[in-house]
């Protein structure tokens, strides 16, 4: 009896999963198996928060398809020579997986597909990350969506996101001559120094954990998220970026849960907050299907010619070491060091203050983002920090320049967010800017405007 064979990807999870939904129809045995590729050609490397969480992830998963019936796959390599060969191997009948976006992944998993095919090996894949796939939304042009309200309107215009899948259930005993890695010796986890203390003491990882996370969101700070999300003090937001990122919850499931969350615990001014942004989600990533080289070339080519100064090493260090002496700018990188996460509109002033403040290029700050957020994924990071620098899509008009001072009057008036990360700006002998905001912003406007002008 031919098994079926599931290749996980950023799906981590048994709930809402058409792959193993797929496997599970055929009503063979099941093999579950999970690639760990960085050095496949153009395929990014995970940063070190990303290991950390993808370790608990892993785990967390192997014991519940385990549970399930299935058998439980690890392997690090090329996936291109691994999928075909653990197919092989097992005599696999039909192998499944879930879409990925990315250029170098698409072109991965078309090869495979090929292969397959070839050995008469039945290969289907699945939308399961985005609630509609990028080549579903495009304008009467025939182009992809530059701007979002244009992009929300035709998305909300679409049919409604499919209802979740129920989870699996595995009919036949599981084929278990296979043989995988070992998980710990792929050394996800940190050691010597063992850095993520703080990261095990903010987050709970797995799908159970992203399941718990979703309704104690809906019970307790959907009602006021409309307006508490800009508050960095108060624990307005959902915190399910990273449980979206590694796929331990479906957007499926969270859309249809809010959705049809009680209008008496959820006004519909936050559901739409929220919703919007799932859009917003879904923009990133419809824009990196469209634009592969997201995180390394201006979507704007206008900005291929912004006049970026010599690196600032000192200036860049000071950043990310939560050392500029701007409380809400230092205070958002510390949260960000200490917990893997940054409130986001945070992360909008602590970028802003990057690249137009200190006029280092938004590479820098992507790459150190991509390296310690939990969350960071290949769509929204770079198309975020894109958008903060004015090279994006629908990006911020780049003499829009957030004032770290203001915003913190603005939106932590109190000092709960800086007195919890950034206390010494509580006291009279507070840390010496590194530069002059009005100066900066002038200097940024005039490099704007050269290539304006130009």
């Amino acid at each position: 009896m031919h098994p079926s064979l599931v290749w996980l990807r950023d799906d981590l999870r048994l709930n809402d999963n058409p792959a193993l939904d797929a496997a599970a129809q055929r009503e063979r045995p099941v093999v579950v198996l999970f690639v760990l590729d960085e050095i496949s050609p153009d395929v990014r490397p995970l940063g070190g928060a990303a290991k950390w969480w993808l370790h608990g992830s892993l785990e967390s998963l192997a014991s519940d398809v385990e549970a399930a019936g299935a058998t439980f796959v690890l392997r690090r390599g090329r996936a291109d020579e691994i999928v075909p060969a653990v197919a092989a191997d097992i005599s696999a009948g039909a192998v499944f997986w879930n879409r990925r976006y990315g250029a170098a992944e698409r072109r991965i998993d078309a090869d495979i597909k090929k292969h397959l095919q070839a050995e008469s090996v039945v290969c289907a894949s699945f939308s399961a990350s985005l609630l509609h796939d990028p080549w579903k939304l495009l304008t009467r042009a025939g182009t992809p969506y530059s701007v979002f309200t244009p992009f929300w309107r035709a998305f909300r215009e679409h049919q409604h996101p499919r209802p979740p899948l129920p989870r699996p259930r595995f009919q036949r005993a599981a084929h278990g001559d296979v043989d995988g890695d070992v998980l710990a010796h792929w050394e996800l986890r940190p050691s010597n120094p063992d850095w993520a203390a703080p990261l095990r003491a903010n987050w709970s990882v797995g799908e159970q954990a992203a399941a718990d996370r979703l309704a104690g969101f809906l019970d307790a700070e959907l009602a006021d998220y409309n307006i508490g999300r800009d508050v960095p003090g108060e624990s307005q937001t959902s915190r399910l970026s990273p449980h979206l990122r590694w796929g331990e919850i479906s957007p499926h499931t969270v859309w249809n849960a809010v959705a049809t969350s009680p209008s008496t615990l959820a006004p519909q001014e936050s559901v739409s907050a929220f919703m919007m942004e799932l859009g917003w989600r879904e923009f990133a990533w419809h824009t990196l299907f469209h634009f592969p080289q997201l995180a390394t070339r201006n979507l704007r080519a206008q900005f291929d010619d912004f006049p970026w100064p010599p690196l600032n090493q000192r200036h860049l260090t000071a950043w990310q070491r939560g050392e500029t002496g701007f409380a809400i700018v230092d205070a958002g990188m510390r949260e960000l060091w200490h917990t893997g996460t940054m409130h986001n509109r945070v992360r909008m002033v602590t970028a802003s203050f990057l690249v137009k403040n200190l006029l280092v290029d938004w590479r820098h700050g992507e790459r150190w983002f991509w390296d310690t957020l939990v969350d960071a994924d290949p769509a929204s990071n770079p198309f975020n920090w894109q958008w903060i620098a004015g090279s994006g899509a629908d990006a911020a008009p780049y003499f829009r320049v957030f004032n770290p001072e203001l915003q913190r009057k603005k939106f932590d008036a109190e000092n709960a967010y800086v007195g919890t990360w950034a206390p010494e700006y509580l006291s009279a002998s507070r840390p010496v800017p590194i530069v002059d905001l009005a100066q900066s912003r002038r200097e940024a406007l005039a490099a704007f405007g050269s290539i304006k002008s130009a």
